[in-house]
This record gives structure tokens, sequence and C-alpha cells, in this order.
């Protein structure tokens, strides 16, 4: 019999849309940890169908606080970390068990994630495996509160699962933009500073463009359709906002050298590389083994 428990630990705030649909595929654990991040509609009382161990927090924007709370306050020998938008497959619910009743390896696991956005599992442009720690043995893992986007720091080997989560990640344009607008984007720029980062008006150009290629051709966002592109610009668009709060940040300096003539110099050569990842693709997709040799030829020399 294994008598390994399982603490399940959810952080949510304003999440009664989502939330249900969560506790519902955790409903097997031995216990259910749920932090209310003072939310002001119907969260906490959907919450109460499934769990007597609730707590009320301050909705702090550093959203990993509150789960660290949340860790605190588990019994269980394992700790499963999940957020309200995310689901586990029963597939995933046997695998966890037998893991940790068969497998003393391991302290903590990375988990892949089926990100779904704007109503597609996204199984390119960085999205997927989306590899996250979130099973760990009780007190062997916490978030560092450094970064909001930070992963969960563990102590001992790692492990890794096959089965995925479901995360319901953006649903609309309007929450992706907010929350990288709002929320990501000025931490980003925080820690970017905070780590020494030395503002380069070529950056503005650079770095979008190359978060974009990098999106689209070389991890294959591309394969996702429309839904890849569009994100894959997105994503571009997010840097981009990132270095304007550095910017900021920094007090608006006034840059005399990021003048027509430079700016155009910077925009070509970036446009060499999405060339270089044109031909790449065309090359590739290139069957007849002797035009794909001259078509190698003939990039090089362009």
């Amino acid at each position: 019999m294994n008598n390994k428990k399982i603490s399940v630990v959810i952080s949510a705030y304003n999440e009664d849309s989502m939330i249900k649909d969560c506790l519902e595929s955790v409903k097997w654990a031995d216990e259910i940890i749920f932090i209310n991040n003072s939310s002001q509609d119907n969260t906490i009382n959907i919450a109460k169908k499934y769990t007597d161990n609730i707590f009320n927090r301050e909705n702090n924007l550093m959203l990993n606080i509150n789960k660290n709370f949340g860790f605190s306050k588990a019994k269980g020998e394992w700790i499963l970390s999940l957020d309200a938008d995310e689901r586990i497959s029963p597939q995933l619910v046997d695998e966890i068990q037998k893991k940790i009743k068969e497998d003393d390896r391991f302290t903590s696991y990375n988990i892949p994630r089926k990100n779904i956005i704007f109503g597609k599992w996204i199984e390119h442009a960085g999205w997927y495996p989306d590899y996250q720690i979130r099973l760990f043995k009780n007190g062997k893992g916490r978030f560092k509160e450094e970064h909001v986007h930070e992963m969960i720091t563990s102590e001992g080997d790692v492990g890794t699962l096959e089965n995925s989560l479901t995360h319901y990640n953006y649903t609309s344009i309007r929450q992706f933009i907010h929350k990288h607008a709002n929320i990501y984007a000025p931490n980003e720029a925080d820690q970017l500073l905070k780590n020494g980062y030395i503002f380069s008006w070529q950056d503005v150009i650079r770095l979008p463009f190359k978060e974009f290629l990098s999106r689209y051709f070389a991890r294959e966002g591309y394969k996702d359709g429309f839904h890849g592109l569009i994100l894959s610009l997105l994503m571009g668009f997010y840097h981009l906002v990132i270095l304007s709060y550095i910017w900021e940040k920094k007090g608006f300096p006034q840059i005399v050298e990021a003048n027509m003539i430079m700016v155009k110099d910077e925009i070509k050569k970036s446009s060499k590389d999405l060339n270089y990842w044109i031909n790449d693709h065309d090359i590739k997709k290139e069957e007849n083994i002797i035009k794909k040799i001259y078509k190698k030829i003939k990039y090089k020399y362009l």
C-alpha cells in the first residue's frame, strides 16, 4: 500500500471561471491547500466545496511568495504545485502515484506542460514540452521569490515524468498583452538592470527581432500555423516592451547616434538573420538530394 501522502497546493486570485476544473482534477489528493489571494469573485466559495485548508492572503504581484506560504502548510510527504488554469489528467495521476511509491531516486520531478493558447495546443515555438518542477518532496522545493517567471528550485536529483499537465494559458489577446506588458515586462526589466545589463539602443531592434526568429524559425513556431506566427510576433513585442521599460527607468535619455542611417544599418543586419532562417527552412524541406546540395552552396555564397 502506498502510504506516501500527496498535498496539492493551489494559489489563486479571481479564478472562478477556472478553479472548479482545476480542483476536480486533484480531488484524489490526500490534501488540498488553497491560498486565496484576496479574490473578489466566487473563487473562495468554489474552493470551500473541495477543501477546508483555505488560507487568505494579500494578492502579492510576486505570486511565488504565496505559493511558498502554501508549501509551508502542506503535511503530505510530497507536494504537487498547481495554478488555477492547470489540469491533471488521470494518466498523470497514475504516473505520479506509481513514481513516488516505487522510485526513491528522485526528490522532485519535471512535468511537461501542454500550453493551450488562444484555443490551441501550441506544440512548438518553445511552448512544449515546457518542463516544470511541480512535484517534489516536502521541504525540498521552493521558489526564490526574485522573479515572477522563476521556476521551483529543488534539492537532490530531479526526474522527469512522461504524462503532461494541461495549462489553459492565454484565452485572449487582451489577457496576453496585459500580463506581459503590465506584470512580466517591468519585473524582467528590473531583473536585467539588477544583473548589470547596460542599455543599448541597438538591442531595441536586435532582441525583439531575434526573439521572433528564435520562436518562429529555430523553435519551429511555423508548424503551429497562424497561432505560431502571432505568438512569435507577440513574444518579439514582449522583448520590445522590456527594453522600453529599461529606457524609461533610465530617465528616457536622448540617444543622438540612433539616427536614420544607423537604424537602417541595424535593420539590414537583422534582415541577414531573417534570410538565413528562410534559406535554412528552404533547404530542409527540399527532398531532392542534388537540389539540397545546390541550395546549400548557393545560399552560402549569397
